[in-house]
């Protein structure tokens, strides 16, 4: 699902639409995995025990409600947070949303942009990710983590900013 088109400015055309990088996901994945290993491991080891059927079933269902409770915050959530959140760049601003309940946003006009940089290390390299740092002109630098194919957006973000930027000239003097 892209960035909403109704939250555009007329004629404004979208030029770079990305969610954080998946990688974002791994750590929820795994602890998910094991949480389900773990909860398969306590049936095994509590079905072969010689417990009454009463304390069993009160024994699945604390598990039961840990499971829910630790996945829910340690899987789900961390993929509800990647799936709201927007890095866009349009022919006119940069725009950044995230959250559900709570939703911050950030929009920096391309003709505020002073540098755009870039920076990733071994592992980013090798997921092709990476972190895309936007000075502005009055702000302190804006860092934005996990931007998928850093380095192409990076080329198209400069590309926007110098296009808009030649635009500039291009307008007549009003007296």
């Amino acid at each position: 699902m892209g960035y909403p088109r109704a939250l555009l400015a007329p004629d404004e055309e979208i030029v770079v639409d990305r969610h954080p990088h998946w990688k974002a996901l791994f750590w929820p994945v795994v602890v998910s995995v094991l949480a389900i290993a773990a909860v398969i491991l306590l049936w095994l080891w509590v079905s072969g025990t010689t417990w009454s059927d009463t304390t069993q079933t009160w024994i699945g269902v604390v598990a039961g409600v840990l499971f829910a409770v630790f996945v829910g915050w340690l899987a789900v959530a961390p993929w509800i947070r990647w799936r709201t959140t927007h890095f866009v760049i349009t022919d006119r601003r940069v725009i950044f949303r995230t959250g559900v309940f709570t939703k911050t946003g950030i929009d920096i006009p391309l003709q505020r942009i002073n540098t755009v940089q870039f920076r990733h290390g071994l592992i980013d390299r090798m997921f092709r990710t990476g972190t895309l740092i936007i000075e502005s002109a009055s702000d302190d630098p804006l860092e934005f983590d996990d931007i998928p194919n850093v380095e192409k957006v990076h080329s198209l973000l400069y590309n926007e900013v110098f296009d808009s930027l030649d635009g500039e000239d291009d307008t007549p003097a009003t007296a």
